[in-house]
């Protein structure tokens, strides 16, 4: 009998001892499939906030498309007053004139060099200097930081309150707020040449005034919306954007 309920309280134990080792392997296998579950649901959040991310910037560069589109379309209305203060020769049906606005329009937007042109502000080509000082932190036709769109001028950072000078004598035609660009400030200086300087802090010509180079017309902000300080400069020729860092000077 002694035997007997020792086998069986053997036997016992070795029931005990296996249903911990079964609980053990429960538990464990629970604890996986909890952390499946977390890392599948941290993919989910991940995968959610990549797809928000992608949503906002595609906001960002339609928003950025429109900006350049407002900003065009205020140029082209700028050069059709121009021409028509300029008063010139009524042209013959059949034929278009060297700068007529229908050839800004058709032109594609990109580096718009004027090449050998003559007149008083392509003779500065290679002397011209920047308008503020600072850093350049984006290039012409380099990516914006917002991507998906390039810049068609560049941006120089720069100290909020500091100096922006006009390029070149001109006049200014454009001294207001606009949606993208902030207080924008546009020179006219001839032969179909326009100075564009956006992201002002303030604007110190008005409409009309004539200045002269090197004449401060602006100080540097972020009236723009960017997230630094600097100035936004465009350089046009016929409406069309090109690349201002090679007609500027290195002095």
């Amino acid at each position: 009998m002694r035997t007997v309920a020792v086998e069986k309280s053997r036997l016992a134990d070795a029931v005990r001892e296996r249903q911990t080792q079964l609980a053990e392997i429960e538990r464990r296998q629970q604890e996986s499939r909890a952390q499946l579950l977390d890392r599948k649901k941290q993919r989910l959040t991940t995968l959610a906030a990549i797809a928000d991310r992608l949503k906002a910037q595609r906001r960002e560069i339609n928003t950025l498309k429109r900006d350049e589109q407002r900003l065009a379309k205020l140029i082209e209305g700028l050069a059709r007053i121009a021409a028509t203060k300029r008063a010139k020769p009524k042209v013959p049906q059949g034929t278009h004139s060297a700068g007529s606005t229908a050839t800004a329009r058709t032109s594609k937007i990109k580096s718009h060099d004027p090449g050998n042109v003559g007149g008083a502000f392509a003779a500065l080509r290679g002397q011209l200097r920047l308008p503020a000082k600072g850093t350049i932190a984006g290039r012409f036709g380099g990516p914006r930081p917002e991507g998906g769109a390039s810049w068609k001028g560049i941006f120089i950072r720069a100290a909020e309150g500091s100096e922006v000078k006009a390029v070149a004598a001109g006049a200014v035609v454009f001294s207001d707020w606009l949606r993208g660009f902030g207080n924008l400030l546009i020179l006219d200086h001839g032969d179909d040449f326009l100075s564009v300087y956006g992201n002002n802090e303030s604007l110190l010509a008005a409409v009309g005034a004539t200045v002269k180079s090197g004449e401060s017309v602006a100080t540097v902000g972020n009236s723009g919306g960017n997230p630094e300080s600097g100035l936004y400069f465009e350089l046009r020729y016929r409406g069309q954007p090109f690349d201002p860092l090679k007609w500027a000077s290195n002095r």
